[in-house]
């Protein structure tokens, strides 16, 4: 892969298409040669980031499968759209993008709110998922959980004062600085020579677009309300598909410690730890994470009945 070229140009074929009257942003790649045994991938990004987070695994994935990835509303160059956010209406976005345009068994990979994004959707949807990659997974419930109960009202009257859309919106308008972009993505990231300039401005360009305060403010918000997400626990059990979860040792967002935890709740999870990785491993050590899912993407589609079954349940 060229890597001198501009980032845009490494992400296939963007599209735009519009999804409840919202403008929202997509990209595919299709392999050159077709293979007999090929199974589509939905890439979902995490909290702040876009299609360009995933520039350095689209094309690899590439080769041997079709890959679309999505800016969910909200992120990226899809529009800001002034809504009530949480997890249940990115997946509404993701499962009527499949039927629009793929309406095929598909492997979902999500980083961090993708992440969750991810899952959800294929606890909802099973017709749509044939296998699912997460790196970094969120539980935003373990937090409620592990605050006592005495001191949650209290809490919860700091959380809506510094939730209030004036103060979000001076707070936006700071970390929106490539200056600051730069030192959160430092404690994002184990590996200092993945935060590059090219990283920055993937990262701050989406800031500059009309509404994105306010998106910004609104998503932050709902993050912090108990009806953002359903929890892991209530989500990962149930899954009858092959699970792939990643997560970087030196993670400093969600402690590694999760990751043991949310594999014993399923016995279809295969959990790979990379070292040398934070909170966005296939962007810090993206040859490593893209090899993994492609290995680990053969393991599954190499037993014929389970794709085979899928495909049977989706035409039927």
């Amino acid at each position: 892969m060229d890597t001198l070229l501009h980032w845009q140009q490494r992400v296939g074929s963007q599209r735009d298409w519009i999804w409840r009257g919202w403008q929202t942003r997509y990209t595919f790649i299709r392999p050159d040669q077709p293979h007999s045994q090929t199974t589509p991938l939905i890439l979902l990004h995490g909290f702040g980031t876009s299609i360009g987070h995933w520039r350095q695994n689209l094309a690899v994935l590439g080769e041997q499968h079709t890959v679309y990835a999505l800016d969910m509303l909200g992120f990226g160059a899809s529009e800001k759209a002034p809504v009530s956010y949480k997890v249940e209406l990115w997946v509404e976005q993701v499962y009527d993008f499949w039927r629009t345009f793929i309406q095929h068994p598909v492997v979902l990979v999500g980083n961090s709110i993708g992440s969750l994004v991810s899952l959800t959707a294929a606890a909802m949807h099973p017709d749509m998922v044939q296998g699912v990659v997460m790196l970094s997974l969120p539980d935003l419930s373990i937090r409620q959980e592990t605050i006592p109960k005495i001191l949650r009202p209290a809490i919860a009257a700091v959380e809506n004062l510094f939730a209030s859309p004036l103060l979000l919106k001076t707070i936006f308008r700071i970390v929106r600085r490539p200056g600051v972009v730069r030192r959160w993505a430092s404690l994002a990231y184990a590996n200092s020579e993945a935060i590059t300039d090219e990283l920055v401005d993937i990262l701050v360009g989406p800031a500059q677009d009309r509404g994105s305060a306010q998106a910004f403010s609104a998503i932050l918000k709902a993050m912090i309300g108990a009806q953002f997400s359903l929890p892991v626990k209530s989500l990962l059990p149930d899954l009858n598909v092959p699970i792939l979860l990643i997560w970087g040792q030196q993670d400093r967002m969600i402690p590694p410690a999760f990751a043991s935890q949310f594999a014993a709740y399923n016995s279809n999870v295969q959990l790979l730890t990379l070292d040398n990785a934070g909170h966005c491993p296939h962007d810090e050590c993206p040859e490593e994470v893209n090899q993994a899912v492609l290995n680990w993407m053969d393991s599954f589609l190499a037993r014929p009945n389970l794709a085979l079954d899928k495909v049977n349940k989706v035409n039927n």
